[in-house]
């Protein structure tokens, strides 16, 4: 890359493009995921197994992936992410085998944990380069997060609907949209490598890096627990992981009982997740606006977990409903969810960027999404027994409960305090 330095603007459309490329492959993959490993003779139980590995992959790599962007270079280790995504979507369309679903899985988890925080640690370290510490992040975080949310919802109807046109072949319809993935991966490699201009960092070794690592990961954890309004922002995180795993767990199988088939308890899912994907963009869009409106960040924080939290209620109210009247009310309630979703999260982060310093700005990420992930963990497991037992409105009735009491964490919130942030805006 020649030499030239980034205006705010600039950046910030950097940002949004690297934030839609990131999600493109997992909307692709999202829809047919189960129903090709299904249609490939994998049971039930051994889909879950291989689910499961892919979520402990991501747990176990989270904190020393952050750790290796703030050591590293965001730019590299992004691009590391998309390279195993780009293999784990090529090995998963073309499996057969349990074990090869299995490879796959962990080869998707490792990107996951890659992806986490390096891109938003790049643009916010490139802004506050630009503009200085105290430059409003809102705008830019806001444009990624609609472009990330537009991401979904284009790539999560075309994985839905894609496979019903395509003919048979030698490449199965259910796998063309995992393919796609792995070229969207593709893209992604080739915009991280250049379209995110960083400094020259000094010459280091392999042992070098991998000794500044857990340095680094203890230093973000300290920061996570001395800091105690970052330890707050933090457990909000956790209840919001509660509610996306409970919502992700039980909303197809809700969806297929109200349409009678699996089949169309499918491509109703689609639909409406594409929908609050959309509802998340327009949500992240109108961020800036809203805080301008609350008069504080905070106050907006606390409304949008409110909000978030009546349409998870609303979601489980849905359940005394049974067809058309169902999926309509079902829809209405998750479209509102991530649209006030989208506000929470963005506002958070901002809230979070504040308190970190560039050293550990990956590394807070990655402990971010741990929690986030800790959170859905839990749901996934709590939640599905319930569920068999008691029914799936009771388990959005808790997870609500639970969201709503995280609006207290952010009653009172400690100021932050000032935080150091190194240049990285230099020649790429």
């Amino acid at each position: 890359m020649g030499s030239h330095v980034l205006t705010a603007r600039s950046a910030g459309r950097r940002y949004a493009l690297i934030s839609f490329l990131n999600w493109l492959p997992s909307g692709l993959m999202m829809a047919p995921m189960v129903l090709l490993m299904a249609e490939r003779g994998i049971g039930i139980a051994e889909i879950g197994v291989i689910t499961a590995v892919y979520s402990a992959v991501c747990i176990a790599l989270e904190l020393p992936t952050g750790g290796l962007a703030d050591v590293l270079s965001r730019r590299v280790v992004l691009a590391a992410s998309a390279a195993f995504g780009l293999v784990g979507l090529a090995v998963m369309a073309f499996s057969v085998a349990p074990w090869q679903f299995l490879v796959a899985s962990v080869l998707k988890g490792v990107s996951r944990a890659l992806s986490s925080g390096p891109a938003q640690a790049w643009y916010v370290d490139t802004l506050h380069a630009v503009a200085g510490p105290d430059a409003d992040l809102k705008p830019g975080l806001a444009r990624g997060g609609a472009a990330g949310s537009i991401s979904l919802c284009v790539s999560m109807l075309a994985g839905g609907f894609v496979p019903l046109v395509v003919p048979e072949g030698p490449i199965t319809p259910l796998a063309v949209p995992v393919l796609a993935g792995a070229a969207a991966s593709g893209l992604l490699l080739v915009a991280a490598l250049v379209a995110m201009p960083e400094p020259a960092r000094p010459r280091t070794t392999l042992g070098a890096v991998l000794r500044d690592v857990p340095v680094t990961i203890r230093a973000g954890l300290r920061l996570g627990l001395r800091d105690r309004g970052l330890s707050r922002l933090l457990l909000v995180a956790l209840t919001v992981g509660v509610v996306l795993g409970a919502i992700e767990l039980l909303t197809p199988g809700r969806l297929a009982e109200l349409t009678g088939r699996p089949e169309t308890g499918g491509t109703a899912y689609a639909v409406v997740a594409a929908l609050g994907f959309g509802a998340h963009a327009l949500g992240s869009s109108l961020v800036p606006a809203l805080a301008r409106l609350a008069g504080s960040s905070v106050r907006a924080a606390i409304a949008a977990t409110v909000v978030t939290a009546l349409a998870a209620g609303a979601l489980a109210a849905s359940t005394a409903l049974d067809g058309p009247p169902g999926v309509v009310a079902a829809a209405v309630a998750y479209v509102a969810l991530f649209a006030a979703l989208s506000v929470l999260t963005l506002l958070r982060t901002e809230m979070m960027h504040h308190r970190v310093p560039s050293a550990q700005r990956a590394t807070l990420m990655s402990v971010d999404s741990l929690q986030l992930q800790f959170g859905g963990m839990v749901a996934s497991v709590a939640g599905g027994l319930l569920a068999a037992g008691a029914g799936t409105g009771l388990v959005w009735g808790i997870a609500a409960v639970i969201l709503l009491a995280g609006a207290l964490l952010f009653v009172r919130l400690p100021a932050p305090a000032v935080v150091s942030s190194t240049p990285v805006n230099a020649p790429g």
